[in-house]
């Protein structure tokens, strides 16, 4: 576990830091700067995009992954990569033929409510293709365990050319129609600079021959884009369906609360660069025991790190809310109701990582497509009702309903536990923080206030955290954070 420890505290920090740009441009400079119209056509671009990533990826950025141990010399190792590459193209050939011809059909139905939309929808599989080819470069790395760099591109390097950006339109250098453009150009940017470095990692002689399991390869791409697909599509289909029904600043809206709720999801995203491919070694070399044990350290991990990130939000929401536009109030419920979904599926560790690494990975693909019909039909019936509302109560349903699919099979499939008695302490600590704290407030101005309880939060919930010795992992951290304040 120490190369999991190393890279994932590197990963949480950049991830962190990448949030709070994230923060900035999310809850101050896209509201004050862009306005709502284009925050929420923005929104709109890139949920769109996320939901057609892994199509225009064709699901070689995990099947890179999964396949790369079976290879045992460097010359079949790049011989895959190459490969992998230009598989996608087995996609993007056909859509842009279609997006081509069929540009005026496909971009009339999308901007039915929104008539703005129109003129934007050629941008969506251009993103798409650069998130798609970004994640595959990044995978070329992942597989030799150097994680941090593409992270750094992935949630800092990003935000500061979007800040950059944002800058821009507020010194009107460039039109909040430039900055949409722009947004595009910053996507394929990442992408060349992700690309170069996995070069550097390792540059592989290229070479197109097609692998002698190329039958199991693809099968396990279709996989994944159907796997990647359902997971898109159950985090981004609600505000693509917003799109279809009410005005478009509402996106806005709805995007601002997601991204506070995203915020709980950090850790998971920071752990899993670098226990994805080490769950994938455990698993080719049939390692149970090892790899339950690791399912059991990044359950109780993330849902402590996850629980105070979760529980912070819910006591802070009303003050951070006071800080933006009245019109963005209406979110609050979206960040609760999107928060619990998040922080049930932190709870699960690396489970994600042991199915689409396991020979069972298909049969969850099914329970996945027909939650997506569940999750569309919920999303038909309750915006119309409940706005921005209905969308988040819809996706906490979905994402529930899930998230426990997946635990059970893993669980009753796989005979691998990420739960223990650890596990009931971490939920009790939980709501004896949430009782003590929430009718304690300060008269404050709002960021301090903020400030001031987040601290005391903190100190609390991480104090009994070790006391109790919750996490091996993050007593471990916490020694060496003393060690090093004592030397």
């Amino acid at each position: 576990m120490g190369i999991v420890i190393n890279q994932s505290i590197k990963n949480t920090i950049i991830t962190y830091i990448g949030f709070a740009i994230g923060a900035l441009n999310t809850l101050f400079m896209y509201v004050q700067f862009l306005g709502d119209t284009y925050y929420g056509l923005v929104g709109y671009i890139l949920s769109a995009a996320n939901i057609m990533m892994p199509l225009m990826a064709f699901g070689v950025h995990n099947t890179l992954v999964k396949f790369y141990n079976e290879f045992e010399t460097e010359k079949q190792k790049s011989q895959f990569l190459t490969f992998i590459l230009f598989l996608p193209f087995i996609l993007i050939i056909p859509f842009s033929l279609i997006g081509y011809f069929g540009y005026h059909q496909i971009a009339s139905l999308l901007s039915k409510k929104n008539f703005i939309v129109y003129d934007y929808v050629w941008q969506i599989p251009v993103i798409a293709l650069c998130m798609g080819y970004f994640e595959i470069f990044y995978a070329w790395v992942k597989v030799h365990l150097q994680s941090v760099f593409g992270n750094f591109i992935k949630e800092v390097f990003l935000r500061i050319l979007i800040t950059i950006s944002l800058l821009a339109v507020y010194y009107n250098f460039i039109t909040p129609i430039q900055f949409v453009f722009a947004l595009m150009g910053i996507y394929l940017t990442m992408t060349i600079i992700m690309k170069l470095y996995a070069l550097r990692v390792k540059m592989p002689s290229f070479q197109l021959v097609i692998p002698k399991n190329v039958k199991a390869i693809i099968w396990y791409c279709i996989f994944i884009i159907l796997s990647g697909s359902v997971a898109n599509l159950l985090l981004e289909i609600d505000k693509f369906m917003l799109n279809f029904y009410i005005k478009i600043e509402n996106i806005a809206y709805y995007s601002v609360a997601i991204f506070i709720a995203t915020v709980i999801a950090v850790p998971s995203r920071a752990m899993h660069q670098i226990t994805y491919p080490i769950t994938a070694k455990l698993m080719s070399e049939n390692k149970h025991d090892d790899l339950n044990n690791l399912y059991k350290k990044t359950s109780i991990t993330l849902q402590i790190i996850g629980g105070l990130i979760f529980i912070g939000i819910i006591l802070n929401i009303h003050e951070l809310y006071k800080i933006m536009p009245a019109d963005y109030s209406e979110g609050i419920f979206v960040v609760f109701v999107i928060g619990l979904s998040k922080y049930f599926d932190l709870i699960l560790g690396n489970n994600n990582a042991i199915i689409f690494n396991s020979k069972y990975f298909s049969a969850v693909l099914i329970l996945g497509l027909l939650l997506i019909g569940v999750t569309i039909s919920l999303n038909i019936v309750f915006i119309p009702k409940f706005g921005i509302k209905g969308a988040a109560f819809a996706t906490l349903i979905s994402i529930t309903l899930y998230s426990l699919s997946k635990l059970l099979f893993v669980v009753f499939k796989m005979k691998l536990y990420p739960f223990t008695i650890a596990t009931l302490k971490s939920f009790a600590l939980l709501i004896v923080t949430f009782v003590l704290f929430y009718f304690w407030d300060f008269g404050f101005n709002p960021v301090l206030n903020i400030v001031l309880k987040s601290i005391l939060i903190t100190a609390f919930y991480l104090g009994l955290s070790y006391y109790l010795k919750l996490s091996s992992d993050i007593n471990y951290i916490i020694n060496s954070v003393f060690k090093k304040i004592r030397n």
